[in-house]
């Protein structure tokens, strides 16, 4: 999923039923029912699930992920947030961001790896990218649950990934987080692309970006959201359920 050039497309999944592709650099968000597919999506990109069939392709000369593990295919460039923030609570903001630097590096390099000045500027760099620069010395565990999160964004930023997965951003999140979690989504996708699952449709709304509607684990609708609001199927699956 990805290429040099801004025309190229970041990515595409195909299968018999569902075909769903993504430029390098753009934002998308993926709405749908429960039992939609959307984290069957998210685990057959990241290798966790085996499609039955189809294709997943990644990269310049795209390359199948399928074939590929799932350390193999985060080293590729793809970083994946799940709902629930996964950071080191009785570690500091600067310690978590460190060790994701540290993570980023080749097992035998680890071995041998301190922190250099340019590390750290990094660590500030990530730091200030998520809102929390002011937050280096706290321990990891006093943020609130919204910086957690941004805080899990920095982590997998710092491994530089050309595609971000990013399970329901908003969910728990103060209306001020949310607001800044939306800023801050929309600025990191015009270097990468980012792909967004989300069921708060205000949130969705306010990034501003293309829609798509997943059913039974196929594509049902694409396009802006006031387009695919209108869709009477995703009226009738989805959005007449009043979820």
């Amino acid at each position: 999923m990805g290429g040099s050039n801004r025309g190229d497309n970041a990515g595409s999944v195909l299968s018999d039923n569902q075909h769903f592709s993504i430029g390098p650099a753009e934002l998308r968000a993926i709405i749908g029912p429960n039992g939609a597919g959307k984290s069957t999506f998210m685990d057959i990109v990241t290798g966790k699930t085996r499609p039955d069939s189809g294709s997943v392709l990644f990269g310049d000369l795209s390359r199948s992920l399928l074939k590929m593990t799932e350390a193999q295919i985060a080293r590729a460039g793809i970083g994946r947030k799940f709902q629930r923030p996964t950071v080191f609570e009785d570690q500091s903001v600067a310690e978590n961001l460190t060790l994701a630097l540290r993570a980023a590096r080749s097992p035998w390099r680890v071995l041998f790896w301190r922190p250099t000045a340019q590390d750290r500027g990094r660590v500030a760099e990530l730091a200030e990218q998520v809102g929390l620069l002011d937050h280096l010395a706290r321990k990891s565990g006093e943020l609130s649950h919204g910086q957690k999160q941004w805080l899990e964004i920095a982590m997998l930023l710092a491994q530089e990934p050309r595609l971000l997965l990013v399970d329901e951003p908003a969910a728990g999140m103060t209306p001020a987080e949310r607001d800044l979690t939306t800023d801050m989504l929309v600025e990191i996708a015009k270097t990468r692309a980012v792909v967004v699952v989300e069921h708060d449709m205000e949130f969705v709304r306010r990034l501003n970006c293309k829609v798509t509607v997943l059913h039974e684990g196929a594509v049902l609708a694409e396009g802006s959201l006031e387009h695919v609001t209108r869709n009477k199927d995703v009226i009738d699956v989805y959005l007449g359920r009043g979820e």
